[in-house]
């Protein structure tokens, strides 16, 4: 049950909060009146009792998340709301009824003033992550207008929450994960292409939404090149370089259960096929490539999750790009991601940058990339900017 817990914040620590930032972190706060459980509400305070904001409580760094600036009632109607408010965005944004299209992010956490949940649809079949208490408490009121806003058209719900909501929880195990329906996975299209999704063995929801336009422009840029994908996953990318015409593509992932997805994908959309999969240590297969591509893409999984290992991960973007920038054709081109929060645009240039240098390459900036419009970043939340790109030129 809800508790209405009053938080009050240290002296000068209510300044983020007047900027609309959505958390709290431990160290801001003064004196909780109450006793909070995690994943109760509770209303913020600023050092001369003055009302802030509403939010969820959660022990730990981020203390509370921030679902209102106002003093509102969490009851069905705020979720069906923000849910809604939610699906119109996607809608203006033309994601919600492309016919070459019928898989999108519906809801974006901060981004779309949801803290703490992930909604991902797959053409009728919706996937949730929740990654935080309060949301997990609210499960059966986003379920409700999630059937209101999609109505017979929602086909199956999975929450896919048990390995995402926090460590401190003591939650019960969830046995049974299909909220409505039982699909285990569907065929989707994304720009034409067409792509099988498992959300319940496959990494985050089945799917790397956040990737789409991003491959898009990778398909511009395909034709006639000999192509690598590294980190291939589902194998995106190298559905998208065999649709540009390319030569030939190559996908290397460790997991074998990847390299099947691949496989499958590439089937799904060609039968003359110019594609060989390999289930190989990235580094162990970039060893020795010199010259065997013209174009490769890095798409690695987030070397940080946390501050404290920052600096270990650019070390680890640095050497990736360098052993990539050292081997590639003259004329080449690499497509080079990182998907880590803790890491900024700036920290993921520089590391390029010094990979570059190192590799005594002559390279041009082509395009700077982040994530689509169905995975918003909060203005006042630039946190959310997680997913960084460059499209790099190398003579």
């Amino acid at each position: 049950m809800d508790t209405n817990i009053k938080i009050v914040l240290k002296s000068g620590k209510d300044q983020s909060v007047m900027r609309r930032h959505p958390w709290i972190f431990s160290g801001a706060i003064k004196k909780i009146y109450g006793d909070p459980e995690e994943g109760d509400v509770v209303s913020l305070f600023n050092n001369k009792d003055e009302f802030l904001a509403v939010g969820h409580y959660q022990p730990g760094s981020i203390a509370v998340r921030i679902l209102s600036f106002e003093q509102e009632v969490f009851d069905p109607g705020f979720w069906h709301r923000r849910i809604r408010s939610a699906y119109n965005y996607r809608k203006d944004m033309g994601l919600t009824d492309r016919a070459d299209c019928n898989v999108y992010r519906l809801v974006h956490a901060e981004g779309d003033n949801l803290p703490g949940l992930i909604i991902d649809y797959y053409n009728g079949h919706v996937v949730l992550q929740m990654h935080s208490v309060g949301m997990h408490r609210n499960l059966e009121h986003i379920v409700a207008a999630l059937g209101s806003i999609y109505g017979e058209k929602l086909l199956s719900i999975y929450n896919k929450s048990e390995s995402t909501l926090p460590f401190k929880a003591k939650m019960e195990k969830v046995e049974n994960h299909f909220i409505r329906g039982n699909a285990t996975g569907t065929e989707v299209l994304e720009n034409g292409l067409k792509f099988r999704i498992d959300w319940t063995d496959g990494q985050k929801t089945g799917f790397f939404i956040d990737q789409r336009e991003n491959r898009e422009l990778l398909r511009k840029y395909a034709a006639g090149r000999e192509v690598l994908n590294m980190f291939c996953y589902t194998g995106g990318f190298s559905v998208y370089a065999l649709a540009g015409k390319a030569k030939k593509v190559h996908s290397v992932d460790s997991s074998a259960k990847a390299i099947d997805l691949v496989d499958s994908n590439v089937a799904l959309n060609f039968t003359d096929t110019k594609h060989e999969s390999f289930a190989v240590d990235a580094f162990k297969f970039m060893a020795n490539i010199k010259n065997h591509y013209d174009l490769i893409i890095l798409d690695p999984p987030a070397f940080a999750k946390h501050q404290n290992v920052l600096h270990n991960a650019l070390q680890g973007y640095k050497r990736l790009n360098q052993v990539a920038l050292e081997q590639i054709r003259s004329g080449g081109i690499l497509f080079t991601f990182s998907c880590s929060q803790v890491v900024t645009k700036e920290n993921f240039r520089k590391s390029v940058f010094v990979a570059a240098a190192n590799a005594k390459r002559e390279v041009r900036i082509l395009h700077q990339l982040t994530q689509p419009v169905d995975h918003p970043v909060n203005i006042y939340h630039p946190e959310g900017e997680y997913l960084k790109g460059l499209v790099l030129y190398v003579e």
